[in-house]
């Protein structure tokens, strides 16, 4: 009887016989190694062997008998079945062949690595894992560094065990899968020596928004297990996938993770692998280089490519890899098919919104938010299982899991929470993986919430607010709207929208849209870069050690000022471009007021005291001053950056503020001398229309750009000669005033005599759809609004057009 298979010789139609996780890594071994990926090789121990260790040891009856004996509502009952039947496992013994046999193919395995006793990788395989409709991810385990034949048969054992953990056993009884029908086989695969090198996992989707254009890396130094465990707060990398396939380096998110621990190889015998600190200087440091970035997500690319062909459907892919330390050379040693946003229907979306405005003075702690919901619920702080198991099985629906980090034995307690929040943990730790399979928003990594959250505290987990996620003291309000997007109505007008936040591109980008039509600039200053550009470049010059010292912890990982700034701000606009690629996205450079840049890290030595800053030194004025010249040219190259090294040529400029066309010629003539020329590689002009001058002389400016984009808010506060920040006069503020849609019928008709393309990106057609109707009636061609608006904004456009079309029949008629 056969009991092993060489991993070369099994695919994706074995798993009934292999499992999940090995048919998977034969099925690759066979058909990615000749396009460049690399798998490590070994062996399968079979379901056979499985099967035949239960009839060895006489364990059938035993397993039924205890399964069907548990209360699944109970986790004492739980425990105690779950570890009757894992100690038979344990207690029991090999048939002499058997044992033979897989001696006999780690020996073979290891001299194929000039070695006596090769360091492998042993790793459960069950036959319903990894599964399109379910990922039974985590609950098998997988012991590393194992050597020699007797460890070899203990971790086989142990593997056998772990079919029956607790959380596999509660996991499949929710599922309705026969606990006797499944299986478990084993793989047993060399040793990538990560250890000394770096590792993680590789989604071929955004784990939150189910974009599907990306590549997200989570990585850390060590063996894998630490991300996956949870344990450490990883690097995260992602790439925009159609311009990777294009050739260019489109990393369009770089994040530095805490990295603080690692796990390496132990001292030997029962000491396999132990974790210790990693080192300060490697904790500031991104810990992948660009290239192997672009290496692994084109390596991500071809896995998904291949397995959506042989499943003749789209398949992202789960992929775990690692870096030999001793070669420098890459390794997948497992890939599995992505299982939550796959099986989503992307016309239906529901969008969750918190209505409390002062919720920010609430914050209690914050994290990375896995998916986009909002739960609430008293807080239970639990530190372990194994203490407070006590605790554990009082654990009252509804309530807050509040912990340090959580493995797969956790997951009894995890699906009846109303949320979840770690320490520690990445967007693919364990405890953001069941989150999102179970539905349940989660914010991992805040660092010290069992410290911040105390027990009994009534708390909101929020993850509705970009790729942040915020735990509110008390219950916050919030609303849930679900919407079917295939039930929206056509219209000729083209819907933009003004997105402010990297962070919710992508789950702004299943919205109807024609691109963005407003992308700020100081958002990404603002929350990503949070320091005055100009402090950026000279705060050594200015005394001040507590700046300079803040400063340099900001741009810890990058080499230097300049570089921190562009790439943190290319990366803010690449996300936001690539989100919405091909349509445009229309980027405008920094409006900043002086008071607002005075705000940022180092701006008091840079901004002057405006009596009334709205029209003070702000926009184009600043651009082309020799006192911020410097700073806009960062910008310049920011987007040069985006366009020719990411690709993005969907990316388009704006200048706003602009008082006369000789402004203009100046601001064009510096963004010249930092790369960016009008009409060089595709790159279009847009000019903010919000200023009575932009009106007044459109035909001049025209001449200049590729289009207007009405700028509403500032335009009728110029027009109406009030300041929109005054209570005083805030009764006279609105869009709708005659004289406002007097200014915009002559921007328009200007625009058209011109042959430029004119679109509005204030807020009037968000808050008042008879605004965006009134502008469809005069020919505008796009209305820019805010995602929460674009349903409302959509039904009236087309009510709006139909009107128009009914106007013009009976005018035929006539």
């Amino acid at each position: 009887m056969n009991y092993t298979l060489p991993l070369k010789n099994v695919g994706i139609n074995d798993i009934p016989m292999v499992g999940g996780k090995n048919a998977s890594l034969g099925e690759m071994l066979q058909n990615l190694t000749a396009l460049g990926v690399t798998i490590p090789d070994g062996f399968v121990v079979t379901v056979t062997a499985y099967y035949a260790f239960l009839k060895h040891n006489g364990l059938d009856e035993k397993i039924k008998a205890t399964v069907d004996a548990i209360d699944y509502d109970n986790i004492e009952s739980l425990q105690r079945g779950g570890m009757q039947i894992r100690q038979s496992f344990l207690n029991g013994k090999f048939p002499a062949e058997m044992s033979e046999e897989i001696t006999n193919c780690y020996l073979t395995l290891s001299a194929q690595y000039g070695q006596e006793m090769t360091d492998i990788a042993v790793r459960s395989s069950a036959t319903a894992e990894d599964l399109p409709d379910a990922s039974f991810a985590g609950q098998q385990e997988t012991f590393l560094n194992v050597r020699g034949p007797e460890m070899l048969m203990d971790s086989i054992r142990k593997c056998f065990a772990s079919l029956f953990t607790d959380r596999a056993i509660s996991y499949r009884q929710s599922f309705g899968y026969n606990h006797l029908e499944l299986a478990l086989s084993v793989c047993v695969q060399k040793m990538v020596r990560s250890d000394l090198g770096t590792s993680g996992v590789a989604f071929s989707i955004d784990t939150e928004s189910g974009f599907k254009d990306a590549v997200v890396i989570n990585a850390s130094y060590g063996l894998g297990e630490m991300i996956v465990q949870g344990a450490v707060s990883p690097d995260e990398y992602i790439v925009f996938k159609p311009l990777l396939k294009e050739g260019f380096n489109s990393i369009i998110e770089k994040r530095m993770g805490n990295k603080d621990i690692m796990m390496i190889y132990g001292e030997g015998g029962d000491e396999r692998v132990k974790t210790i600190p990693t080192e300060d200087k490697f904790r500031k440091r991104f810990c992948l280089s660009d290239e192997n970035i672009l290496k692994l997500s084109k390596w991500v690319v071809i896995i998904e490519e291949y397995y959506s062909k042989i499943r003749d459907k789209w398949t992202p892919m789960d992929v775990e890899w690692a870096i030999d330390g001793l070669t420098k050379e890459m390794f997948i040693v497992q890939a599995r098919p992505e299982t939550i946003h796959s099986q989503k229907n992307p016309a239906t979306i529901t969008e969750y919104k918190i209505e409390d405005e002062s919720r920010h003075e609430k914050v209690v702690v914050k994290g990375i938010a896995v998916g986009d919901k909002i739960g609430a619920g008293k807080a239970t702080i639990l530190y372990s299982m194994d203490k407070r198991v006590s605790e554990g099985h009082e654990f009252v629906p509804g309530s807050v899991l509040v912990t340090d980090m959580t493995d797969p034995d956790w997951e009894p307690i995890m699906k009846k929470a109303s949320a979840i929040i770690t320490n520690k943990g990445g967007r693919t730790c364990h405890a953001a993986i069941i989150a999102r399979e179970m539905g349940i928003p989660a914010i991992v990594g805040c660092g010290n919430a069992t410290e911040l959250i105390t027990e009994g505290q009534m708390v909101t987990a929020s993850c509705a607010e970009g790729d942040q996620g915020f735990i509110y003291d008390g219950e916050i309000k919030y609303t849930k709207t679900e919407y079917d997007l295939s039930q929206l109505p056509e219209v000729k007008t083209d819907i933009m929208l003004n997105v402010a936040s990297p962070g919710l591109a992508f789950q702004f980008s299943h919205l109807p849209n024609k691109g963005v039509g407003l992308a700020r600039e100081e958002f990404i200053i603002n929350n990503y870069i949070e320091v005055h550009p100009l402090a950026l470049l000279n705060h050594r010059d200015l005394n001040d050690a507590a700046l300079t010292k803040a400063i340099e912890k900001k741009i810890t990982g990058y080499p230097d000022e300049e570089t921190f700034f562009i790439d943190k701000l290319a990366n803010g606009v690449a996300k936001i471009a690539a989100s919405f690629y091909p349509n445009k996205t229309i980027v405008r450079f920094s409006d900043f007021k002086s008071n607002e840049y005075y705000n940022l890290l180092g701006g008091k030595y840079y901004e002057p005291s405006e009596e009334n800053p709205m029209i003070g030194w702000r926009g184009a004025s600043r651009y082309y001053s020799d006192a911020y010249k410097a700073a806009f040219g960062l910008e310049c190259r920011a987007i040069k950056k985006v366009r020719e090294e990411m690709g993005l040529k969907n990316v388009v400029v704006m200048i706003p503020f602009c008082r006369t066309v000789e402004e203009l010629h100046k601001v064009t003539a510096v963004m010249k001398e930092f790369g960016l020329e009008r009409g060089s590689s595709g790159l279009e002009l847009y000019l903010m229309a919000e200023i009575p001058s932009n009106i007044m002389m459109a035909e001049e400016f025209a001449a200049h750009i590729d289009g207007f984009s009405i700028g509403s808010n500032d335009l009728t506060q110029l027009t109406l000669g009030l300041d929109r920040d005054s209570s005083l006069v805030a009764h006279l503020y609105d869009e709708r005033n005659p004289a406002v849609k007097r200014m915009l019928e002559m921007l328009i008709t200007a625009a058209k005599k011109a042959g430029v393309k004119v679109g509005i990106c204030g807020q009037g057609p968000s808050d008042f759809p008879d605004f965006a109707q009134f502008l469809v009636g005069l020919g505008i061609d796009s209305i820019s609004v805010t995602p929460d608006s674009v349903i409302k904004t959509v039904n009236a456009i087309a009510e709006a057009e139909a009107l128009i079309e009914d106007k013009a029949a009976v005018l035929q008629m006539n």
